[in-house]
């Protein structure tokens, strides 16, 4: 079985989380978070991954390399320009040799894709779609189905209260090679808009695959909080590395070779990475710090995310919501304000 990663460019969802890097690269408790999307796959018995972008950081292509490492085959495919998510299939046809999944690059799931093939083979048709079920589908896709799971309709973030279900595309798809054939070449377009419609209004059959898995969409700091939140809670099941200094359910998480002053009180729901150095008196709660990130003494760090190699200067407040770039340099003393974004190599912020 292969797998088409829709890893960035028009299309998919993907926006920058921090500063200059790729979000599959944002780690998710220590490990890149495509790096967790090809554990995923590779569990699932998948052993062939492509890659689909409109660009390829020379980070993934470093990190991942042939695939071998992770006893895969990984294939890399640019778009010569920006090609929409069916665009995006379409232009890698010629490495598809038989069934295959296409997961949004953007999507943290407990989804059993073994499971979801079953499904796919006992019910046929030209593919299955991944659902779940959300409070306010006026944001999301709506996707309407019969008893059996057979789809007759595509709603596309329809108005509050007008809602044909609360069903909605949860951006996992196992299809069949024959879509390619109701994908034009050489534009841009969208599966979801286009292709998927298409294939109703031929007559051909699309399933749905409604699950209660766990789902989150990680374009959002707030939604990135939320993941590490559930992961240490264990609503989102996940391994995590056994090379780490300290662990406690639903409170903190440090990864070895961390220095943390024994003064220092570390809240809910804190990661802390690898060779970071936290001075005296600290107060860190619901907060994401990536490798070798320094705090100086007597910072105070609410609900931040805070990128490799940040030097936040003594008395500093982070507030609520922000997001501090790599390399960032906050001066001693410094108040961020909620919902800050601060980027730039050694940025000064005050």
């Amino acid at each position: 079985m292969q797998a088409i990663v829709l890893v960035g460019g028009e299309g998919t969802r993907l926006r920058p989380l921090t500063f200059g890097t790729p979000k599959p690269m944002v780690p998710i408790v220590g490990v890149p978070f495509l790096a967790r999307t090809i554990e995923r796959l590779h569990e699932a018995g998948i052993d062939e991954v492509i890659f689909a972008a409109g660009y390829m950081p020379q980070a993934i292509v470093d990190y991942f390399g042939d695939g071998s490492a992770f006893k895969m085959k990984i294939t890399y495919v640019i778009e010569a320009e920006p090609l929409g998510t069916a665009g995006a299939l379409k232009n890698v046809e010629q490495y598809i040799h038989g069934p295959f999944f296409v997961l949004n690059g953007d999507v943290l799931t407990s989804l059993d894709l073994r499971a979801m093939m079953d499904f796919h083979r006992k019910a046929g048709g030209l593919g299955v779609l991944h659902l779940i079920r959300v409070e306010d589908p006026s944001a999301f896709g709506c996707v309407v189905h019969d008893a059996t799971g057979r789809i007759s309709a595509f709603v596309e973030k329809p108005p509050k209260g007008s809602e044909p279900t609360d069903e909605v595309n949860a951006g996992t798809y196992l299809l069949e090679p024959s879509v390619f054939s109701m994908i034009p070449a050489g534009r841009n377009v969208s599966i979801e808009r286009e292709t998927f419609p298409a294939i109703l209004a031929s007559d051909q059959r699309l399933y749905a695959y409604t699950t209660n898995d766990y789902w989150i969409d990680l374009g959002r700091p707030e939604h990135y909080l939320s993941a590490h939140r559930d992961i240490l809670s264990g609503a989102m099941p996940l391994t995590l590395s056994s090379d780490h200094d300290r662990s406690q359910p639903g409170e903190v998480y440090v990864e070895a070779g961390a220095h943390i002053d024994p003064t220092t009180q570390l809240g809910a729901n804190v990661v802390i990475g690898r060779g970071c150095s936290i001075g005296a008196r600290v107060k860190i709660s619901n907060s994401v710090l990536w490798d070798d990130v320094v705090i100086g003494d007597d910072v105070e760090i609410e609900s931040a995310i805070i990128a490799s190699r940040a030097r936040i200067g003594a008395h500093a407040t982070i507030g609520a919501g922000t997001v501090i770039g790599h390399d960032v340099v906050i001066e001693p003393g410094t108040h961020i304000a909620p919902d800050s974004r601060i980027g730039g190599t050694a940025a000064a912020a005050r």
